[in-house]
């Protein structure tokens, strides 16, 4: 009897006690297995996108596909970690106890490799480092049973390091080199990029062989906490506003030691708190002296009034989900023998501070930091952030990774986020594109858009070629110098209701998405963006609304570098938060060859920038 991999895995699941992860991994695979590896043709090289959220669980979503996969004929997996030591370790060791019907390679396992010759379908678990990709791409290329047997590549944070970050200098970085030579290398492949952050792959031309042909997004657990939980568009009582506050930090300090006492008090073993001032060394050896300093003030002033007052508040503040509040009286004994005991563990973790997992598995830690707290390092009973890291024009994708709060053990009724309202406000928009990210994926758009603020960057640019990627700015007057009308007559019908007697009206952008359908142009306007940003409102709100201003009888030189009349510039430059489009009939004198056209002038929303990719076959 063969071996059903996904149902064996899926047993091993149920079998730890979490049905729920094992239901949300079978959806997964079986909408994948559907959707894109039935119809494998096994000739191709095919490049696609698994997008979920920050520590939701990708790694057993990523387990399950690969499950799905050899169940499908697929009998060699390359999955792929960033280029940490102990992340690839901890990953070969979890797929050796999750996936026991594997073949299962780490990176020096090339004769284990040759030996099985696919009897087992084969896992290699590689860091995304340039001496082990070399090996493996020799290794793959060589072996004689590969020419006819497809790879399956599965690269977990495909974002991070894979991309070439020479791309605009026409040459190509040492990581991506491999990475294609080993994808393009073989037969056929599927090459899986995993993310939570899809930004820069979304962002690649076609041509680069990197941009995701298809994508899944696949929904965390009810358990879990996440960026509508955290960064909502009305502030939630977990945010808060250090701008308002006297002595935010030693406010935040309070609040970690009441939530430890809560936790531990409870049962739980480990209570968190994160401190993410910056990236530079000494900013975080200064907060570390400012940490220690709280809390010996804290130590000496336990019984004074003004300290009861604050202990008071913070603890009246908490409502916490997962076990009944300790009374008050427990919890200010449990923080006081804290403080005389000195159990607050103050850790640095930076550069020059190796710090192991386990000095924060347990107890009251409070950790200190700038690029180590983000992508892949995950905090147990993390309940308490503070989050000033700043920069002068920041990249989403980063600083999304940097939400380390994210994740499934944390009680809701005591989380608290210590941030300013202008950091809280562009993690608030960077929330705003992922679920508009998400609409577009799960509405089967192909041609997915992203959009920011003007002060926030997408992603870093050495991983973009400025040759085809660009940007629209919202609030700014967009029109074809050289546009043709495929049907006028069915653009007179849909616009016939409107009429000049009104400056403007309110309609839906449906309307609009019609009315742009019938418009073609020339000379490097790219009608197609506009129409997939237009699609992308409408897979988050399908009601969306739209400004329409409709003139006729207008006598414009074909080519002019000015539209729209000073009274519609004005009409439109009024309406900041919906799409304008502003159509005007022209008489077909100055150069329109006699014939009447429709023109049209798009304005998107204010205060916005839509990212687009220009591909040569646009």
């Amino acid at each position: 009897m063969s071996i059903q991999y996904l149902e064996t895995y899926l047993a091993t699941i149920k079998d730890r006690g979490n049905e729920a992860l094992a239901q949300s991994i079978a959806v997964t695979a079986e909408e994948i297995g559907k959707e894109y590896l039935e119809s494998f043709d096994f000739v191709s090289n095919q490049i696609g996108l698994l997008f979920g959220n920050v520590q939701s669980g990708k790694t057993a979503q990523m387990f399950g596909i690969i499950s799905k996969a050899a169940d499908l004929g697929f009998p060699v997996f390359m999955l792929l970690t960033t280029d940490n030591v102990l992340l690839q370790q901890q990953t070969l060791e979890r797929v050796q106890d999750d996936l026991k019907d594997f073949c299962v390679c780490g990176e020096n396992d090339t004769a284990l490799f040759t030996k099985n010759r696919l009897i087992k379908p084969t896992i290699i678990v590689l860091k995304k480092n340039v001496r082990i990709l070399k090996l493996w791409d020799s290794v793959i290329n060589s072996t004689e049973f590969m020419v006819g047997n497809p790879l399956f590549i599965v690269d977990d944070e495909a974002d991070a390091a894979s991309l070439n970050t020479m791309i605009s200098q026409n040459r190509q970085s040492s990581i991506n080199k491999y990475l294609n030579s080993i994808k393009a290398g073989t037969s056929s492949s599927i090459y899986l990029q995993v993310t939570g952050t899809p930004q820069a792959l979304l962002l690649q031309a076609k041509e680069t062989g990197w941009k995701p042909l298809f994508a899944h997004y696949f929904r965390p657990g009810k358990a879990y906490l996440g960026g509508d939980f955290f960064f909502p568009e009305e502030q939630p009582n977990c945010i808060s506003l250090i701008d308002e506050m006297r002595k935010p930090l030693n406010e935040a300090v309070m609040h970690h030691l009441i939530v430890s006492a809560q936790l531990l008090l409870s049962g739980k073993k480990v209570c968190n708190f994160m401190i993410h001032p910056s990236v530079r060394t000494n900013v975080h050896t200064k907060f570390q002296k400012e940490v220690q300093q709280v809390l010996k003030e804290y130590q000496e002033n336990f019984d004074t009034d003004n300290f009861n007052t604050v202990f008071a508040r913070i603890y009246d503040s908490l409502h916490p989900e997962q076990a009944e509040l300790q009374p008050l009286q427990e919890i200010r004994l449990f923080v006081k023998e804290l403080l005389i005991k000195d159990k607050v563990n103050v850790i640095v973790m930076n550069g020059k501070n190796e710090v192991d997992s386990s000095e924060y598995a347990n107890g009251s830690n409070i950790i200190i930091g700038g690029n180590t707290l983000g992508r892949g390092v995950t905090f147990g009973g993390l309940q308490t952030i503070y989050y000033v890291r700043t920069a002068k024009k920041p990249q989403a994708d980063t600083m999304w990774q940097h939400s380390r709060m994210f994740g499934y053990d944390r009680d809701r009724g005591l989380m608290k986020v210590y941030i300013d309202e202008h950091l809280y406000k562009l993690f608030a928009d960077i929330n705003a594109t992922n679920n508009a990210i998400i609409a577009q994926i799960e509405r089967g758009l192909d041609n997915i858009k992203i959009y920011y603020p003007p002060e926030l960057n997408p992603t870093r640019k050495n991983v973009l070629d400025k040759k085809k990627v660009f940007a629209l700015s919202g609030g700014t007057n967009y029109f074809p110098l050289y546009p043709k009308n495929d049907n006028i007559d069915e653009l007179d019908k849909l616009l016939s209701p409107f009429n000049e007697k009104k400056d403007k009206y309110q309609v839906s952008l449906q309307l609009i998405r019609k009315i742009l359908l019938h418009i073609t142009t020339e000379n490097g306007f790219s009608m197609s963006s506009f129409q997939a940003f237009i699609d992308m409102i409408l897979s988050k709100l399908p009601t969306a609304q739209g400004v329409l201003i409709v003139r006729r009888e207008r006598n414009i030189s074909k080519g002019s570098r000015a539209l729209l009349s000073p009274t519609d510039w004005n009409i439109g430059g009024s309406v900041e938060n919906k799409l304008v489009l502003t159509m005007y009939k022209m008489t077909g004198d100055k150069g329109w060859e006699g014939k009447k056209i429709w023109v049209p002038n798009i304005k998107l929303p204010d205060n916005v920038v839509y990212y687009d990719v220009v591909d040569e076959n646009n």
